[in-house]
């Protein structure tokens, strides 16, 4: 039995579309044990919290594992650091950022990963992405993506017309890439 999973992506250093698409690449390798279904379109988006930075590429990744919590952590974490994330300041620029937003239901308040993600729900930059790759999506606990997203807003999100981020194997976008 799999489990989906919601992965959120960020990059505001250095070739940011090429660091999503190097994630998406990373992350959906075959041997890795994570089998992506989609990818969101890409949003440029203003940076939340943190010092003075540049504007970010957001998308959110979907997959199905049997991988638990933990390794698809692992897995994230392994992504960031080949793309040469750096971890000096809190919410700080990077090369790449993966959260994990959800797996599955669960719900856990380990500091090293809580689930869901504790502050998804506030951020547009997460929101929006997740809604385009998955229109009926949920977020645990707290309800639909859509209603979370109308109550947050979109200011500060722009879904970019011209960029888009392709799942291995795949010739096109996947579905939800074009809406």
């Amino acid at each position: 039995m799999t489990t989906p999973v919601v992965l959120a992506l960020g990059s505001n250093l250095g070739d940011r579309m090429s660091n999503l698409q190097r994630a998406v690449d990373l992350l959906c390798a075959g041997e890795g044990g994570l089998a992506c279904t989609a990818v969101s379109p890409v949003y440029e988006t203003a940076p939340v919290g943190g010092p003075a930075q540049d504007d970010y590429l957001n998308a959110v990744l979907l997959v199905r594992t049997s991988l638990t919590a933990s390794e698809v952590l692992e897995r994230c974490q392994a992504a960031e650091h080949q793309l040469g994330r750096i971890r000096q300041v809190r919410w700080g620029p990077r090369t790449l950022d993966v959260d994990v937003i959800a797996y599955g239901g669960e719900h856990s308040d380990d500091p090293a990963l809580t689930l869901p993600h504790p502050r998804a729900h506030e951020r547009a930059f997460v929101l929006a992405p997740w809604l385009d790759a998955d229109p009926a999506a949920t977020l645990p606990g707290l309800g639909a993506v859509a209603g979370l997203l109308a109550a947050v807003g979109t200011a500060g999100v722009a879904r970019l017309q011209d960029q888009r981020l392709t799942l291995p194997g795949a010739d096109a976008p996947e579905a939800g890439a074009a809406r």
